[in-house]
């Protein structure tokens, strides 16, 4: 039998333990120390979130391809091990430039014909240069082209209209950049496909084999509606209904387009016109909308259609200015893009944004129109927002996927710096651009390509040019 002593000796050690128990739960246990992929330490992080957040000395950790961490340096790297260290101290960390419309394959056409209206442009240049050159080989080595102004350039998302869309989603892939990609559908023989039911079903079948790819968002992509019939239209958002696919049109682009469909449609203007027949959905992406008056944009907003805004393209063309001012008040979502490189005649969102900055105050009469902050959320969240992705990509947030350009100060027309917004539009070229990371994998480095040979890729696109040239002679 224990003594009344032990037991009294044994309740008292068993108060001291509780005591001493109670004590450590006061004091603050040491984090674990996660491990990460990459961690992006120094640096200014323009993170384009709701706050608009800008964090001096910052710091991003990334794992399995998304945003783990963000937050001051010192905070970020105590919580985490990296395999691989991004120093970006002195530089600009900003979330992928997003480029809401392309034809990427059309790099190979930089330059054949400059200087004349859109339909002219079209019917006496384009149109026959497709016709006569654009196969599979032709869209993969313009593609490759494509992609490598583009990551050098910081660019991480796309928007593409082409043919052989199923050749450019490959080349996207290997590349490791991100693409939303529709198969062009057109109401006359195209290059990969010759009549419309052909159209579709390539383009059902493309959208079957890459759903559900990490990068590539396959899409359908009417042509326009003065080149895609009334019953053509709206069997092409039937695929995008049943397929669950984006819906990408160019859509009042020009005044002739408008005289046009309100020729053929009693009185009616395009973006009337398509509404009326049910041609929207909440997946449409509209090129351009140039010709967009208040009750268009008031559809748009209506039915969430994103749009592209071209500046640099429709100015080259004449074609007008978009009222982007007005659809952003009004909520509609806009993106800026490029257009394919055979009317702009490059690539680079940095032009675009300092060009869609400067055209919107002359349009409006107005220095204070268009900001230079709203000018780059076009070109970041923004355009994930019209792309219909804006809690994928677009900014830098936690558990968003890591699309990151890093991008260099230090250059004399970069000096000296006041204000970050003002920098990255009106001073910043595609040059200044070091390093991107596209979904968590670094694809440039200290502006040197990972996945694409750009003195391969040069060649390949030069063995064209003599081509080119004398199919536009015959």
């Amino acid at each position: 039998m224990r003594s009344a002593r032990h037991i009294e000796i044994k309740s008292g050690l068993l108060a001291a333990l509780l005591v001493l128990a109670t004590a450590m739960q006061a004091f603050p246990k040491t984090p674990a120390v996660v491990n990460v992929d990459i961690l992006i330490v120094g640096g200014t992080i323009v993170t384009m979130n709701d706050k608009r957040e800008v964090i001096e000395n910052g710091a991003i950790a990334v794992t399995n391809g998304k945003i783990d961490l963000i937050g001051t340096r010192p905070i970020v790297t105590s919580k985490v091990r990296a395999k691989r260290t991004i120093d970006a101290t002195g530089k600009v960390v900003i979330p992928g430039l997003i480029n809401t419309h392309t034809h990427v394959p059309m790099s190979l056409f930089r330059g054949i014909a400059d200087d004349m209206d859109l339909q002219e442009w079209l019917t006496k240049f384009i149109f026959p240069a497709e016709a006569k050159n654009v196969d599979e080989a032709f869209v993969r080595a313009g593609t490759r082209l494509g992609l490598a102004e583009m990551i050098k350039g910081g660019t991480t998302t796309y928007c593409d209209m082409y043919y052989f869309e199923d050749a450019i989603a490959d080349e996207t892939k290997k590349a490791g950049m991100r693409g939303v990609l529709g198969e062009t559908v057109i109401d006359f023989p195209a290059p990969d496909n010759k009549t419309w039911a052909d159209g579709i079903a390539y383009t059902e079948r493309f959208i079957k084999k890459w759903q559900n790819d990490p990068l590539i968002t396959p899409a359908i992509a009417p042509h326009a509606p003065y080149t895609v019939s009334q019953e053509h239209l709206l069997e092409a958002r039937a695929v995008s209904d049943k397929l669950k696919a984006p819906l990408v049109i160019h859509l009042a682009e020009a005044n002739t387009e408008t005289e046009f469909i309100q020729q053929k449609h009693a009185g009616q203007r395009p973006i009337g016109f398509v509404e009326k027949i049910e041609f929207f959905n909440g997946r449409t992406i509209a090129a351009h909308a140039i010709q967009t008056n208040d009750a268009e944009i008031e559809l748009l907003k209506k039915h969430n259609v994103g749009v592209a805004h071209n500046p640099q393209s429709n100015m080259k063309l004449a074609a007008g200015t978009a009222p982007v001012a007005a659809m952003l008040a009004k909520g509609v979502n806009v993106g800026l893009g490029t257009d394919g490189a055979a009317s702009n005649n490059d690539l680079s969102m940095w032009e675009e944004m300092d060009t869609a900055a400067k055209l919107h105050k002359l349009a409006a009469s107005d220095p204070k129109a268009m900001p230079a902050e709203t000018v780059f959320a076009m070109a970041t969240i923004g355009g994930a927002k019209a792309l219909h992705m804006g809690d994928k990509v677009g900014s830098i947030e936690v558990g968003k996927f890591a699309d990151i350009a890093i991008v260099d100060l230090d250059s004399l027309h970069q000096t000296p710096m006041y204000n970050v917004y003002s920098h990255l539009v009106y001073a910043t070229k595609a040059s200044d651009v070091r390093t991107v990371i596209i979904h968590g994998r670094v694809v440039m480095l200290d502006r040197r390509l990972l996945t694409l040979n750009e003195s391969v890729i040069k060649r390949d696109a030069n063995t064209y040019r003599q081509k080119i040239i004398n199919s536009l002679k015959n």
